[in-house]
């Protein structure tokens, strides 16, 4: 038996008037989805628990398994172990966005979170404004790191853990009240700005009708990870597929595999394809028992508040990822249990991750369950089942317990 985790990023959603009451979800055409829907298992998890910030840190460590009030330390952390940075115990890291601020005359304090991604820059034109932050803002004690598209790291040795505010959650605002307390963060963050805004990168991507990426973002605050082996903890062997550095850092913390994808970059227009064939070759071919198939557009889509582009996020998932592994693991004649649900939810209308129980689908080809017509919010809640520890459906998923 093969067991796979499908995670669409930020999936599911609140019903929007454009869409006469659906969600985005309940909106799309998703006939793979609704297909397995009709033979499977639906309801309802918690992966968010309570007390704590609705990030895809914490869900997605719930997802794999791992309690988030034992495990998590931070976001940052986990991004580092994926980009190859060995912290100290005494060591604090931040996530660095790079982001787009509004450019009118005046005080930093004054200008407004325009875009948390700058357009999903791309890595190479990051690294390069990365390189001029390094330089600009040279400090002892203070190391930046490169990442991927907007996502990067900055290590504070001897640091302490501070409370900062993610940039996707103050789209439109102005950031005036959400900069950090701390004196040094808080002038690296305007120093940035002075260094970047007029950048030559900066202006050719103005040419081109992108956004400025002019200034650097810190937040996710914390301290080394430590997680128990995913291997000794369940007996599988299992391999993580995904664009983004925190997965791919959960997925060292966790000593499993990753799989690295050509032209995975996080977006909207990312390899879905290419995902689902390393998956099915992982599982088939390459020995592995389990794979986890992270796919970031449709939370990225949610944080832009596009309705139509996030629907084509979650399409592309049903089209291009799980008809594809459905496929490929049938014709392998492969036995598989797949799990398909999203993190957290990212409705459009707050263009920021909440708290709420997502939906689930878990079907298994060896079994036809009697489930129902479409795998949405709706449908799943009216099942009952409810995780509330969602960090226990993995269990679930390997057959190790039962809701």
């Amino acid at each position: 038996m093969k067991y796979i985790v499908v995670l669409g990023d930020g999936m599911a959603g609140r019903p929007l008037e454009e869409l006469e009451g659906k969600t985005t979800l309940e909106a799309a055409v998703t006939p793979v989805m609704d297909g397995l829907a009709a033979k499977a298992e639906l309801g309802m998890a918690s992966m968010v628990p309570e007390g704590m910030a609705p990030g895809s840190d914490t869900a997605n460590l719930a997802v794999m398994g791992y309690d988030p009030k034992i495990y998590y330390t931070g976001r940052s952390p986990l991004e580092a172990l994926s980009i190859g940075v060995d912290m100290e115990e005494t060591d604090v890291s931040f996530r660095c966005n790079i982001v787009t601020l509004s450019e009118e005359e005046g005080a930093y304090e004054d200008r407004t979170m325009i875009d948390h991604s700058s357009d999903e820059i791309s890595t190479e034109d990051a690294a390069v404004l990365m390189e001029a932050l390094k330089e600009g803002l040279k400090k002892e004690g203070y190391e930046f790191y490169v990442g991927t598209s907007y996502r990067h790291l900055l290590i504070w040795k001897n640091g302490k853990v501070v409370e900062l505010t993610p940039p996707h959650d103050i789209l439109t605002k102005v950031i005036g009240d959400y900069l950090p307390e701390d004196a040094v963060l808080r002038e690296m963050m305007k120093k940035s700005y002075e260094i970047l805004n007029h950048h030559p990168l900066n202006e050719e991507r103005r040419k081109k009708g992108l956004h400025p990426a002019n200034s650097a973002w810190f937040w996710g605050a914390g301290k080394k990870p430590s997680l128990t082996s995913f291997e000794e903890r369940t007996g599988k062997k299992g391999v993580m597929i995904s664009a983004v550095d925190l997965l791919k850092g959960i997925a060292v913390g966790a000593g499993m595999d990753r799989i690295i994808v050509e032209g995975a970059n996080g977006g909207l227009h990312t390899n879905y394809r290419g995902k689902a064939t390393a998956a099915v070759q992982a599982l088939t071919r390459d020995g592995y028992d389990f794979a986890y198939i992270h796919v970031e557009a449709p939370d990225e889509m949610g944080h832009q508040g596009s309705i139509t582009d996030k629907i084509t996020a979650i399409e592309k998932v049903d089209a291009e990822v799980l008809r594809v592994l459905v496929d490929g693991l049938k014709d392998a004649g492969e036995d598989y249990r797949v799990l398909v649900l999203p993190d957290h939810p990212t409705p459009i209308e707050v263009r920021t991750h909440t708290g709420e129980p997502v939906p689930y689908l878990l079907y298994d080809s060896t079994e036809s369950k009697e489930g129902k017509n479409a795998y949405n919010e709706k449908t799943a809640a009216t099942t009952g089942r409810n995780w509330s520890d969602g960090y226990r459906l993995i269990g679930h998923l390997l057959q190790e317990e039962t809701c």
